[in-house]
C-alpha cells in the first residue's frame, strides 16, 4: 500500500506523527510536504497529493491543515478524488464504507495525535460496502462530468 501524504503548516506536527505511524505499519509514503511549521498555502500541496491518488500512483491520500476543511476542499477539486474530513471513528469508518473516500483529511487543531492515528487505521482498514452505495459514487462522478 502507498499513501500520498501532505499538509500545510497547521497540520505539520500531525502529519509527522501520521508519517511515522504509517512507516511503522510498513506502508510506503510519498510525502508532498510541507516539511516545517513555516506558513505555506495548502492548495498546491493538496493538488499534488490528490493527483497522485487520482492517477493511481498511491492507493489513498491523507491530508492535514488546521481544520482539515480547506485542504479537503482543494483536494476535492481533483477529478476522481473523494476527500472527507473526519474527526471521529464513526466518520472514518462510514466514509470508507459508504462513500469509498480515497483521501482522509484531518485538522491539526481539531484532532489529537492519538485520535488521528486511530482514524488513519480505521480509514485504511475499512473496505467499501458497494451495493446501493456504488450508484451514489457513480452520481458523484456524473457531477464531475457535468452530467448530473
Amino acid at each position: 500500500m502507498k499513501i500520498a501524504l501532505g499538509c500545510d503548516h497547521g497540520g505539520f506536527e500531525l502529519k509527522e506523527a501520521v508519517r511515522q505511524h504509517l512507516e511503522a505499519r510498513g506502508v510506503q509514503v510519498e510525502d508532498f510536504g510541507t516539511y516545517s511549521t513555516e506558513s505555506v498555502d495548502y492548495a498546491p500541496i493538496a493538488a499534488k497529493a490528490a493527483r497522485c491518488v487520482a492517477e493511481g500512483r498511491a492507493d489513498y491520500g491523507i491530508l492535514m491543515c488546521s481544520t482539515g476543511i480547506g485542504i479537503s476542499m482543494a483536494a476535492n477539486k481533483v477529478k476522481g478524488i473523494r476527500a472527507a474530513v473526519c474527526t471521529n471513528a464513526h466518520c472514518a469508518q462510514m466514509t470508507r464504507r459508504h462513500n469509498n473516500a480515497n483521501v482522509l483529511c484531518m485538522g491539526g487543531q481539531v484532532v489529537d495525535k492519538e485520535t488521528a492515528l486511530q482514524l488513519v487505521d480505521i480509514f485504511l482498514d475499512t473496505g467499501f460496502d458497494g451495493g446501493r452505495h456504488e450508484r451514489r459514487i457513480g452520481q458523484i462522478a456524473q457531477i464531475e462530468e457535468g452530467i448530473l
